[in-house]
């Protein structure tokens, strides 16, 4: 939630685009896939279709990334792009089909035809079976070399460049896999990824998944982190004492209206209402905003003015307390945990 707000430390960033329309919305749809957040995937699914990206470069996108998210996200995601292609053409929209996707295994020894597509990606040389892993779960290891970098990376679909920038958009979109998002950065640069093109990688993360996340790929390419917490964060406590023979209408109201605010407002991180277990009528709200003028912005809503003007007469006392939280950076975890 926290991290969901408008970047305003990097509005100045990158002054034009790295990446091209089509490439935003590869990273965009890899992102939100890996993510699992299907509900805003739809849309760059449809920017994608609509910059030029063709129906097989898009399924063989969520097709690779199975190998990164698993296969539950990946066929989640290919559902939903089914769906966007259905009403497309239900709306009169041709896309364009693209060449199909055809495995290019056919080497009578796919683990060394792999090896040899990594360490062209890697630029070093790679030992057979790998070390670590690889002597420990040689299975996997085979999987590794013969079917992700022999099968899905050799379909000629998409080029070496692109694949590294679906999986290292997916990776960056997912906690707990530094280490492969760092290797994978090491070989997006070694296919012809630019660094502005991995910064701008990040801003796009930052806006459809979390700022947090966006860090991971900047510590990736050794570049300042991005504050998660804007310096003008708002954070007040609202105590309210309602009269007794509203309150449950006005539970009603407040329920309503706290739902409405933090699922369409931006600048809305949190408002939690809470009532006193010994005494209902007392009630207690936090409310988190980005800044001020997120604050301000709610004030203005239609369902805060319908909030406020139906529960006025319900209202015995009112108290705003402004606060500052002492441990920020904790806090996130909270949200989290929540999550």
């Amino acid at each position: 939630m926290l991290g969901t707000t408008v970047m305003k430390a990097q509005t100045n960033t990158i002054q034009k685009h790295a990446l091209s329309p089509r490439e935003q919305s590869m990273v965009a749809i890899s992102a939100l896939t890996a993510a699992g957040d299907l509900e805003n995937l739809s849309k760059p699914l449809n920017a994608g279709l609509d910059a030029g990206l063709t129906v097989e470069e898009t399924k063989e996108m969520l097709v690779q990334l199975y190998a990164y998210c698993g296969f539950p996200r990946s066929l989640n995601a290919i559902s939903t792009l089914m769906d966007v292609l259905d009403k497309r053409k239900a709306n009169g929209i041709k896309d364009k089909p693209g060449k199909p996707a055809v495995s290019q295994n056919g080497a009578q020894d796919p683990y060394e035809q792999g090896r040899k597509v990594l360490e062209e990606l890697t630029k070093m040389p790679q030992s057979k079976p790998a070390p670590g892993f690889g002597v420990f779960a040689p299975r996997i290891d085979t999987f590794l070399k013969e079917h992700l970098f022999a099968d899905i990376f050799e379909s000629e679909v998409l080029t070496f460049q692109q694949r590294e920038l679906v999986t290292i958009s997916a990776l960056a979109a997912m906690p707990g896999v530094v280490s492969q998002l760092q290797s994978h950065v090491k070989m997006g640069i070694n296919t012809g990824i630019t660094e502005n093109q991995l910064l701008e990688v990040a801003e796009l993360i930052a806006k459809f998944v979390s700022r947090t996340q966006a860090n991971s790929l900047r510590k990736a390419i050794a570049k300042p982190a991005v504050p998660v917490v804007e310096a003008g964060m708002m954070v007040r406590i609202s105590e309210i004492e309602i009269l007794a023979e509203h309150l449950n209408e006005y539970n009603a109201v407040l329920k309503e209206e706290a739902a409405a605010s933090v699922e369409k407002e931006q600048g809305v991180l949190a408002i939690f209402p809470m009532y006193s277990k010994e005494q209902p009528t007392q009630i207690r709200i936090v409310e988190i905003y980005a800044d001020s003028g997120a604050y301000q912005s709610h004030l203005k809503t239609p369902h805060f003015l319908h909030y406020k003007t139906t529960t006025l007469k319900m209202v015995k006392s009112l108290k705003l307390i402004d606060m500052t939280a002492l441990d920020e950076q904790t806090m996130l975890e909270i949200f989290k945990k929540l999550k």
